[in-house]
């Protein structure tokens, strides 16, 4: 798995929220910073202690100037499930083909009690506002992932 250099502009993207809407990358430049999360399905134990950490910083990542996107292989369909079941407050991004998943390296062999299987790695990228990469976290942890992101475009983004 490759991951896109940090500095160099990242990779474009749009896709459809959980609303069917098209979100993409260059809407974002010039006027806030991006978090793009990869995480590997919708509802379930992991994936929902990470979003709702998130649905409860959104005024503070909207303080930092920072809007923040969850990538997953989910079709539309769950990913409404989701926003709905837990409240979510942000875009749910529906990857299904796996293509910005692998344009961000992201996609690859994974083990689950010993079954090897292809899926998304759970990693973060950190976007400016010129929509270059900035910073790539390769490791998560779901219940520290909102104050993680925070404290690093706090420091290093804040406006």
């Amino acid at each position: 798995m490759n991951h896109p250099k940090i500095g160099n502009m990242a990779p474009a993207f749009s896709l459809p929220n959980q609303r069917g809407e098209k979100i993409s990358l260059k809407d974002f430049k010039g006027s806030k910073n991006v978090v793009l999360y990869f995480y590997p399905k919708a509802m379930t134990p992991g994936c929902t202690t990470q979003a709702c950490g998130i649905r409860d910083s959104k005024e503070a990542f909207e303080a930092l100037d920072t809007v923040v996107f969850a990538v997953s292989p989910d079709p539309v369909a769950r990913l409404k499930k989701f926003e709905e079941k837990q409240s979510l407050n942000f875009d749910l991004l529906a990857d299904e083909d796996h293509a910005v998943a692998d344009k961000y390296g992201v996609w690859g062999p994974k083990k689950f009690m010993g079954r090897e299987y292809d899926g998304i790695h759970r990693m973060t990228f950190i976007i400016n506002k010129e929509g270059r990469l900035v910073h790539h976290m390769p490791k998560v942890k779901t219940k520290t992932h909102h104050e993680d992101v925070l404290a690093w475009v706090g420091e290093n983004l804040a406006p």
